[in-house]
């Protein structure tokens, strides 16, 4: 590819193994990890970066668009280096989700879908994440889920993410 697209060769690369996942005329299939690897490269999906997925995939960028903007998981604005979703789903607010979304918001001085002046913390709320009986969840950059968050837990959280 030119030298001027937005991926590194390596992004492309992890998407063409997503790619080859598929029959050539069902590429599309691979968009949702196309998505992801261009996100953990990027830190959020810029229109420019969804419009150089559909072209390097072969699909509409409308298409890219409505997936990056239907799932949660996908940042189409600018986040602080560590996204914390919290699940506010009934099942853990009513087991402390409310309680732990209320200290970390205090913690960090921020209200949902914002992020701290150091860009540091992004607060998101999240539907449900399937452990209910973990409750409080957290899930920390999509990818690593935190369980049972007493406000001691959520502290000890923040100052490992700060380093």
């Amino acid at each position: 590819m030119a030298n001027d697209m937005l991926l590194s060769q390596e992004a492309l690369k992890k998407i063409d193994r997503e790619l080859a996942k598929y029959p050539a005329d069902q590429r599309q299939s691979a968009v949702m990890a196309a998505l992801a690897i261009a996100q953990d490269e990027k830190g959020w999906l810029p229109a420019e970066v969804q419009q150089e997925l559909a072209d390097y995939i072969g699909m509409p960028a409308v298409a890219v668009q409505e997936v990056a903007t239907f799932y949660n998981m996908y940042n189409t604005k600018p986040q602080g280096k560590h996204k914390i979703t919290v699940c506010t789903n009934l099942p853990c607010l009513l087991s402390g989700g409310g309680r732990a979304a209320e200290h970390l918001q205090h913690k960090l001085g921020v209200g949902y879908k914002e992020t701290t002046a150091d860009g540091q913390f992004t607060i998101v709320e999240g539907e449900c994440m399937g452990a209910c009986g973990d409750a409080p969840v957290l899930l920390v950059n999509n990818k690593r889920m935190c369980s049972w968050m007493s406000n001691d837990k959520i502290d000890a959280l923040l100052e490992e993410l700060k380093k």
